[in-house]
């Protein structure tokens, strides 16, 4: 007997980290299973996601509307699927209409994922039009209603224990056999150390947390500072560079950092992150330096594979040392 699952995913196939490292990687592997098969749709398109950014008011409209109507098709898929895997959620706003229809009326089992703490109002948007009508009170019912939960971190498991019994702690992790391996590319000396940071444009504003360190740092070191985003950063920095994010070069572009770093703001929203940058650096033997929220505490042992720092100075000191001093950079990379 073959067991079908049914992915459910907000973004098309191959572009969200979230997607890509937390179920997307195992594909190949349900595809060599004789138990399992699946199916795997997403709420927007290839072609609206590229351009979901520049849209006006009754573009986004337009793809959201037919984003719904994808839905109504997608239960029907669901029908002969034994699991329906739901990531974060099956539309960017409104009640969980269709979860309810899989959970309540369809009687399926829901294995309902999440690596961000998306039952919270993302700073940015806090009390904004945009922010309501996501519908946030959702995340608890989905968590309810599911049969089993998985999450990236501790802080997120504690809020879906609080609905569900049967909830997974599986942080998001790289094949660093295959994809994420430094020996399988060749990196070219340099004198310049790059300081990096890669991510989506959605958390470039933490950036300027550490702004002033990063200026006062080029004006002393022989340094780059390399960013690898979605989209342009805007940024006074005489020495930045940018890299348009590539799933083809992803490591490739990675492994120009000597130093990564993940500035985060102490707060509920940045607990519930994963950790992800600091995963990928790590891997790949980068060093890095991050601010001590959530899961970063836990994924970096101070002064061993890098450093967490609070304030401006703790910033400046560690990645000064990191600069000067090539053999411990190296060293604590591979740790």
């Amino acid at each position: 007997m073959k067991f079908k699952i049914l992915f459910l995913h907000p973004y098309p196939t191959d572009q969200a980290p979230s997607q890509r490292f937390r179920f997307e990687q195992y594909y190949p592997i349900i595809k060599e299973s004789k138990n399992l098969e699946f199916e795997s749709f997403s709420f927007f398109s290839h072609q609206s996601w590229k351009k979901l950014y520049s849209m006006n008011v009754l573009q986004l409209t337009w793809i959201t509307f037919i984003g719904f109507l994808k839905r109504f098709i997608h239960l029907y898929h669901s029908v002969g699927a034994h699991f329906v895997f739901i990531h974060r959620e099956l539309t960017p706003i409104g009640p969980p209409i269709f979860e309810w229809i899989l959970a309540k009326v369809f009687r399926k089992r829901i294995i309902y994922d999440f690596d961000d703490a998306i039952w919270l109002e993302d700073p940015v948007e806090k009390g904004t039009i945009k922010s309501k009508i996501k519908w946030k009170s959702k995340v608890a019912k989905i968590c309810h209603w599911s049969w089993k939960v998985n999450v990236g971190n501790q802080f997120l498991a504690d809020f879906a224990k609080l609905y569900n019994n049967n909830v997974s702690l599986i942080p998001s992790v790289v094949n660093t056999t295959c994809v994420h391996n430094p020996d399988l590319f060749s990196k070219p000396p340099s004198k310049t150390v790059t300081i990096g940071w890669t991510g989506t444009h959605s958390t470039l504003q933490y950036l300027h947390l550490i702004l002033p360190t990063l200026q006062k740092l080029e004006k002393k070191n022989n340094i780059k500072i390399l960013i690898i985003a979605n989209r342009e950063p805007f940024l006074p920095l005489r020495t930045i560079e940018f890299k348009s994010w590539k799933k083809e070069t992803e490591i490739k572009d990675m492994l120009d950092l000597d130093i990564g770093i993940m500035p985060l703001t102490n707060d509920e929203w940045s607990k519930g992150k994963g950790g992800f940058k600091l995963v990928q650096y790590l891997s790949l033997g980068i060093p890095a330096v991050c601010s001590p929220v959530g899961i970063n505490r836990v994924l970096i042992k101070n002064g061993e594979t890098g450093y967490t720092c609070e304030t401006t100075d703790q910033w400046l000191k560690a990645l000064n040392y990191l600069i000067e001093n090539e053999d411990e950079r190296k060293k604590m990379g591979v740790k």
